[in-house]
């Protein structure tokens, strides 16, 4: 079917900006007015500490500009997002995101002047309850105060930071855009082209022949690279080492978790915690072995679905109805949000020409959040519609509890609530269905995700840690040795499953690597979505996690998943999830080895 372009679609599966700005003349005139505001920042630098109301005044200055600059980034990003072909919209964009950069750069003396205060005297400041919306935000800025240094050497360090990217760019130059690879056999002979987008489609293939040739051609590739990929993976690890070293944190990892106000012992808690959930993943990876009729199972079958693709078609409508079903637990006023979302241009459904790819959600304070998807009519794009809205509603709900500073929540939850959704839709369509090839196929989509998700982020995050252990004690970082690190962890997280000298190397291919201590907030998440879900399905946890949703960023993520049941300092809900994987692999295995039969 024709791809159409943004005009010819249907405005009632599109989504409604009128809200936001009326037209893009109030658009333009309200970035005229913005611009005209960014000269009262200017005055703003060595005042706040003479008073608490100079303090406020900075402070309500400051946030009353980047609210107003928000909500115009918004429109022209939502705009462009809807066709980036638009000649207008990319100028929009484009002016945005000028002012953007400006507010940062004019703003810049924020932080360094709140630490710069004599603590006794902000805490004075602070007990005015004039203050009291920025307390968070203050306490959160001097927990740094130990870690910053004077104001001579904290500006090298920000001279530095355009050269530390080096690294970072460098490899993202070379792996998106200079990196090319050989062509994979196809079942008739034919050339394949291999790319970082057809890899993910030839290792689900159902040709084993074509799962080993991409294998091995796409991670070969990598391979011959291995000593330029080390050489740049390494200095991004040293480049971390020298930050923490210098600002004086303990480790790199420490320097990292900090940011979110977590503990070491938290990353290392979720590495054990996972790690008592291993036998579980081999009988899985045994299964997995078992229904492929494959005498030995490679890094290669791992991707390949072993229950057949069942006829599942979802029109948008039905997709509808079955997140609103599927999350009724959450109660009435849930399912009213839900219905204005689908409703009142909140969500733009369907691929247009020009149109983002994926699926994404923004919100928007002070209206309400947006959801992108390309909506194709399969029971995965019903799984992402429940993703979405699930970032809509923690937008939403922190958005009405929260004034503007404290709305926006932290990275560290963020995909909580989306994952959150997809498990009450998972626990629902178990509920609701019947038929044994369906419930198997969609205990196999949970297991999958919970697979990638969960062990193989946890997985990555023991190999970051590792890498940053051996250059914090000056141990060289060659491409045998850690080769031979991600070997060890791949025997670990896969035991029964045969290695291959190629994949030694897929940790040369990870972007998110040169984000130091980042994925493991995707294992925490999940495993933290798995357990509240459990709590409002079976312990009437609903109330708790909807106060969660409200949280927004007034308080550190830690202590805001305490309040939706989950505490991550301990391992317990990480346990719990594995107990839920456990039993999924359980079910799926007797339904596997029953149609077997």
């Amino acid at each position: 079917m024709e791809i159409k372009n943004r005009s010819e679609m249907d405005t009632q599966f599109c989504w409604d900006l009128t809200p936001i700005f009326e037209s893009d003349e109030a658009w333009e005139s309200a970035y005229a007015d913005l611009l005209n505001e960014f000269p009262r920042l200017s005055e703003l630098p060595g005042t706040l500490s003479t008073s608490a109301q100079a303090l406020k005044n900075g402070l309500d200055t400051l946030y009353d500009i980047m609210q107003k600059l928000e909500r115009i980034y918004e429109y022209a990003f939502l705009r462009k997002s809807g066709d980036n072909g638009d000649t207008r919209s990319q100028e929009m964009e484009a002016k945005s995101i000028s002012a953007l950069v400006r507010f940062q750069t004019e703003s810049a003396f924020l932080n360094p002047e709140v630490i710069a205060m004599d603590p006794e005297t902000l805490k004075g400041y602070m007990a005015d309850e004039s203050l009291a919306t920025y307390r968070h935000r203050a306490d959160d800025v001097c927990r740094a105060r130990a870690y910053t240094l004077d104001v001579e050497r904290e500006k090298m360090l920000a001279l530095l930071g355009d050269a530390a990217q080096t690294p970072s760019n460098v490899f993202e130059m070379f792996e998106s855009v200079d990196m090319t690879f050989p062509n994979v056999i196809g079942e008739n002979g034919e050339a394949l082209p291999l790319s970082h987008g057809s890899f993910s489609v030839y290792r689900e293939h159902r040709d084993r022949a074509i799962r080993k040739d991409a294998f091995e051609k796409y991670f070969g590739a990598f391979a011959s690279f291995i000593h330029t990929l080390t050489a740049t993976y390494a200095g991004s690890v040293k480049l971390d080492c020298y930050q923490a070293q210098v600002r004086g944190y303990e480790s790199a990892c420490q320097m990292a978790l900090h940011q979110d106000n977590v503990s070491v012992s938290l990353y290392d808690n979720l590495v054990a915690s996972v790690a008592q959930g291993l036998p579980t993943m081999k009988r899985y990876l045994e299964l997995r072995r078992e229904m492929l009729g494959l005498d030995e199972l490679h890094i290669y079958d791992l991707y390949t679905p072993i229950v057949e693709s069942v006829e599942y078609e979802m029109p948008y409508e039905r997709a509808c109805a079955l997140v609103k079903d599927a999350l009724k637990p959450l109660g009435a006023h849930y399912a009213e949000l839900l219905d204005e979302a689908f409703t009142k241009g909140w969500i733009d459904v369907y691929e247009n020409k020009g149109k983002t790819t994926g699926a994404f959600s923004s919100g928007v304070f002070g209206v309400h959040p947006y959801v992108l998807l390309n909506y194709a009519g399969k029971l995965d794009d019903a799984f992402t519609l429940a993703h979405e809205l699930g970032h809509a509603m923690h937008s939403w709900h922190s958005d009405h509890a929260r004034d503007f500073v404290n709305h926006d929540y932290s990275i560290f939850v963020a995909e909580v609530a989306s994952t959150v959704n997809e498990v009450l839709l998972s626990m629902y369509l178990l509920k609701t269905e019947t038929d044994p090839q369906r419930r198997a196929y969609i205990l196999n989509h949970f297991l999958e995700g919970f697979r990638t998700t969960v062990f193989r982020q946890t997985q990555f995050a023991e190999f970051e840690r590792i890498a940053h252990e051996m250059a914090e004690r000056g141990e060289p970082l060659t491409a045998e040795a850690l080769n031979q690190v991600y070997r060890s962890l791949n025997a670990k997280y896969y035991e029964g499953v045969q290695l291959d000298d190629y994949t030694d190397t897929e940790w040369a291919r990870i972007p998110h690597f040169y984000r130091a201590f980042y994925v493991y907030q995707y294992a925490t998440g999940f495993c933290s979505a798995v357990t509240i879900a459990d709590r409002i399905l079976n312990h009437n946890g609903a109330e708790d996690y909807l106060r969660f949703l409200s949280t927004g960023g007034s308080d550190y993520p830690i202590e805001e998943l305490k309040i939706a049941g989950v505490d991550l300092n301990s391992t317990e809900a990480i346990l719990c999830a594995m107990r839920v994987f456990s039993d999924m692999e359980a079910e799926l295995e007797q339904l596997l080895r029953k149609a077997g039969d």
